[in-house]
């Protein structure tokens, strides 16, 4: 989808919009107020509200594409087009006045992401990418770091919650990490954490048990900035896999190797 036939100044008028609505209701949120969907995973009628806001808005300005979206859990699998939409990525951090959190929302030609919005709410930077256009954060271009210096490469991941069996050979990993590599950060939302690695911020992500939901956005702008995304394997299939590795290419092959190595991709 060429970049000058896709409406994009109105898909990012449309994740402002919400965003203002998030960045009201997280200024009067109390934990209390949460659900949880299971014991570790909270939900709020702020997510369910955003993504109605967002399904809406959407289904306006492209009404042929269908959906793939994390609250409501619908799921359209017979369309040409389709938006894949997290309105809240980051809820946890969102639930305890934490300000990193932020909205997720791709569009998926044949199953491949070809437009990506990430939305930093509290800091009210928009990344974006057209495939074939580059990445942007508002609008100045951005692009991955290009550091092979171990001792300067910042790693960013998250804890999976739902395979405690692999949970040895995950940290495995991250004591590896720690050990060869200048830092690692927990930032609590798969897709600002592939949004700040597409901005050069961090050097490389990789987390397992994510859906195309968290995903979908943030590696469209990973690749679009000039970074490698794959899943554990080293397959291009990160958004079905459950398992993505995104960075520059030096951190990337590092990590591919330290992630096979522990048997994490099995």
């Amino acid at each position: 989808m060429a970049a000058l036939a896709f409406p994009l100044a109105a898909l990012l008028q449309i994740v402002r919009s919400v965003g203002a609505y998030l960045r009201t209701e997280f200024r009067q949120f109390s934990r209390e107020q949460a659900e949880y969907k299971t014991a570790r995973d909270p939900v709020s009628y702020v997510d369910r509200e955003a993504e109605m806001r967002l399904k809406e808005a959407c289904a306006r300005l492209i009404p042929e594409a269908g959906f793939i979206l994390e609250e409501s859990g619908e799921i359209t699998s017979d369309k040409e087009l389709l938006w894949v939409i997290d309105p809240l990525d980051g809820t946890k951090n969102f639930v305890h006045g934490i300000p990193l959190f932020g909205i997720s929302v791709a569009l998926l030609h044949y199953r491949r992401p070809v437009v990506g919005v990430v939305y930093a709410v509290e800091q009210d930077e928009a990344f974006w990418a057209v495939a074939g256009g580059g990445a942007y954060k508002d609008h100045e271009p951005i692009h991955v770091s290009h550091t092979g210096d171990p001792d300067k490469i910042l790693a960013v991941t998250g804890f999976m919650y739902n395979s405690p069996e692999r949970a040895e050979r995950y940290f495995q990993v991250l004591n590896e990490v720690l050990r060869r590599f200048g830092g690692l950060r927990r930032l609590g939302s798969a897709a600002l954490d592939l949004a700040y690695v597409a901005a050069g911020r961090l050097d490389v992500f990789f987390e397992m048990d994510l859906h195309p939901w968290d995903v979908a956005a943030g590696s469209l702008l990973v690749q679009e900035a000039g970074g490698c995304v794959t899943d554990f394997h080293g397959s291009a299939d990160y958004l079905w896999s459950r398992s993505i590795l995104a960075g520059n290419t030096w951190a990337h092959a590092q990590l591919l190797e330290l992630i096979q190595a522990a048997g994490l991709a099995s």
